[in-house]
């Protein structure tokens, strides 16, 4: 066997694995989990706007979920999907499928790290080590970090961009029906209006994030820089800006229970 022959099998056997249906049915199960993150998230998110307590981002989400009597068990079970999460994005990047290119498999091993990140850090919870810091400070605290290395301004400025497009490709996926290619067949009309509602508005969100990490860049401020919670209650200060809050925080609702139905019609 030469190394061709034995890339080909090894892809094969990866195939095998992203196709086996104990996967397929974790990753459908990592979908709801996300789904039901993104729910808590919008409506942490229309409670900021309205005086309300809370940290509207993946982390805020964890904390209150974990809160609950039943939480450890709860964030095990989240981890459980996200992992198989992980798991289903790596097969895609090491054996995609027809038509497929080199965006696609980028694209899967970015969506990896972002569950696997996700999955930590609910794995933190469970173990009870778990904590509450805010997107916000992350981000900043990130920025600072890069900001001390050679051309560090630089670099947090080119993550600032790439968020801006990851952003703008949210908006335009959701008022294309582009995310419906994502499916094995149509989720009917409901899900449809959710699928457009929720991405660009989380797409409008990860703009303002992009902005802020370009806006520190530029100003080499890394307190300039923003998560998820400190880009929403940014525009509190702005005209409307409970409205606007609001606005998103139903997005991202609406998201997450057009998640609900993606774990249903997912192509895996």
């Amino acid at each position: 066997m030469n190394a061709n022959q034995g890339l080909d099998e090894a892809r094969r056997v990866v195939r095998d694995v992203g196709d086996h249906p104990v996967l397929d049915a974790m990753a459908r199960w990592g979908f709801l989990m996300s789904g039901l993150l993104h729910i808590v998230i919008g409506y942490t998110a229309t409670r900021v706007a309205w005086g309300g307590g809370g940290s509207a981002d993946q982390s805020g989400a964890l904390a209150a979920l974990a809160s609950n009597p039943a939480g450890a068990l709860l964030m095990w079970i989240i981890v459980i999907g996200l992992l198989a999460l992980v798991v289903w994005q790596l097969t895609v990047a090491i054996a995609p499928g027809v038509g497929d290119g080199w965006l696609d498999r980028g694209k899967a091993v970015a969506k990896a790290a972002v569950y696997a990140v996700l999955a930590f850090t609910a794995a933190q919870f469970a173990l009870g080590s778990g904590s509450s810091k805010s997107s916000e400070q992350s981000s900043q605290g990130v920025t600072t970090a890069l900001m001390a290395q050679p051309a560090g301004q630089v670099l947090v400025g080119a993550i600032g961009v790439v968020i801006v497009g990851v952003g703008a490709y949210h908006v335009h996926k959701g008022l294309t029906h582009k995310f419906l290619e994502d499916l094995e067949k149509d989720p009917g009309a409901p899900a449809r209006a959710l699928g457009m509602i929720g991405y660009p508005a989380k797409g409008v969100v990860l703009g303002l994030v992009g902005a802020f990490f370009v806006l520190a860049a530029v100003q080499h401020q890394s307190s300039e820089a923003a998560g998820l919670d400190g880009a929403l209650k940014s525009l509190k200060d702005e005209p409307f800006g409970p409205y606007l809050i609001t606005a998103v925080g139903v997005g991202f609702v609406a998201f997450g229970l057009y998640l609900l139905a993606r774990a249903r019609h997912q192509r895996i």
